[in-house]
């Protein structure tokens, strides 16, 4: 794979993931405004800290568009960290496979394209 081209689809893919963890914190903000949370502050905390996830993750996609390796490698660990959720999402008492599915694919394959890029821009650094 190219590496502008490897670079652009992985920045593609990791931001789409830091669009919907937003999409997640806005939902979440929602919910707390709409008094559907017993404890308020620890509603207000899980919102702040998705809400940086976002941000976080909408980074590395930026650093990865500009070739930068920290982008690629948080992006390593975000999709590692999703696919830790999906194993637990389909595992245990209130086990959700298809949910699991869902999480895990889109990581892997984003796994995949981030590793291509990684090894793609790696001739270009020496």
């Amino acid at each position: 794979m190219h590496t502008k081209r490897a670079a652009l689809v992985s920045a593609i893919l990791v931001g789409a993931e830091g669009v919907g963890i937003a999409a997640l914190a806005g939902w979440m903000a929602l919910s707390l405004l709409a008094g559907e949370s017993a404890e308020i502050s620890t509603a207000l905390a899980l919102v702040l800290m998705t809400a940086v996830a976002a941000v976080g993750v909408l980074a590395f996609a930026i650093a990865i568009l500009r070739g930068q390796g920290w982008g690629r490698s948080g992006a390593i660990v975000v999709q590692l960290l999703i696919l830790a959720v999906a194993l637990g999402a389909a595992t245990g008492v209130y086990a959700h496979p298809l949910g699991a599915l869902a999480l895990a694919v889109p990581a892997v394959v984003t796994l995949v394209v981030v590793f291509a890029a990684a090894r793609a821009a790696a001739p270009s650094a020496e």
